[in-house]
């Protein structure tokens, strides 16, 4: 019984150490005496117990890798506070295995020496404008050497650039006093405009009112026109119709007794209007008078 249990336990441990299970996007690096042998793919395994081992397990997955905060100094010399996180995949197991001892560190050790390097080429305010081109010189660096281990680098991405108190202060007082000088541009342009506005309006007006008067004169002359054409025609009407009317069947008679009224009303309204009244020196003459002004009539005929 003694034996056959221990013949279990070492046929379990045989079949421990020859069955591998490989999880899905995971590599396993295989050494057999000492030497790689092969890369086990996700899946059940066969390997040769005591022989071969599983020297290296990678993830095969994208890895965030956090790079530490570190000083880097620009071109105008100051001084900036930088920390990022990194992405990265491996794409070749043997070459993670063997090609670095550890490609983690020597990633996160480029990433900073490269940044520095870039920083130190960049004014201060460059370095806040241009974050874009800053990842992507430090991606394309890592990437050409992360090749002999194994490792794409995805992206880089800084997380933050922190400059010192000062400069925070003096950046922001900075920025305060551009602010403020829009302000006051952006008035002085308002204002501008307000007058441009008004002057145009008033000119506006100005044409409007003139062409409003221009035209109202020649409306008035027109009604004007139109008026002394109208009691001209109506004079010439009467006119037409008093000479039809002399013309007619006692139509002298008529005029006559017009006339002698007239002159009558005349002789009237001068003792109405002073004291003085200038009379012909026979009144009896006065029927010569209305005789006569008849027969300037009759020869106007």
């Amino acid at each position: 019984m003694e034996i056959f249990m221990l013949i279990l336990v070492i046929a379990i441990i045989f079949a421990i150490n020859t069955l591998k299970v490989v999880p899905q996007q995971h590599a396993w690096v295989v050494e057999r005496l000492g030497r790689f042998h092969a890369i086990l793919a996700p899946g059940l395994s066969i390997v040769l117990p005591f022989i071969d081992r599983v020297a290296y397990k990678h993830l095969l997955k994208e890895i965030p890798l956090d790079v530490p905060s570190q000083i880097c100094i620009t071109r105008d010399n100051t001084q900036l506070q930088v920390d990022g996180i990194l992405y990265f995949q491996v794409t070749d197991p043997k070459l993670a295995s063997y090609g670095s001892s550890n490609y983690q560190v020597a990633i996160t050790q480029l990433a900073q020496t490269t940044l520095r390097s870039v920083i130190g080429k960049m004014e201060l305010d460059k370095t806040f404008e241009e974050r874009d081109d800053i990842n992507r010189a430090v991606v394309a660096a890592l990437d050409e050497a992360a090749t002999s281990w194994g490792v794409k680098v995805l992206r880089y991405e800084i997380k933050d650039l922190t400059p010192p108190k000062e400069i925070l202060h003096a950046m922001q007082a900075q920025i305060t006093a551009e602010r403020e000088k829009r302000a006051l541009i952006a008035a002085s342009e308002g204002r501008k405009q307000e007058q441009i506005n008004i002057a145009t309006g008033e000119r506006e007006a100005y044409i409007q009112r003139s062409e409003g008067e221009k035209q109202a004169a020649i409306n008035r002359a027109q009604g004007e026109a139109g008026a002394i054409k109208t009691v001209a025609e109506a004079n010439a009407e009467a006119i037409r119709k008093v000479a039809e009317a002399i013309q007619s069947h006692g139509g002298m008679e008529a005029v006559n007794l017009k006339v002698a009224e007239k002159y009558v009303e005349a002789f009237a309204h001068l003792a109405k209007e002073g004291n003085t009244l200038i009379l012909p020196g026979n009144l009896a003459e006065m029927g010569s008078m209305v005789a006569a002004a008849m027969s300037i009539v009759k020869s106007h005929r």
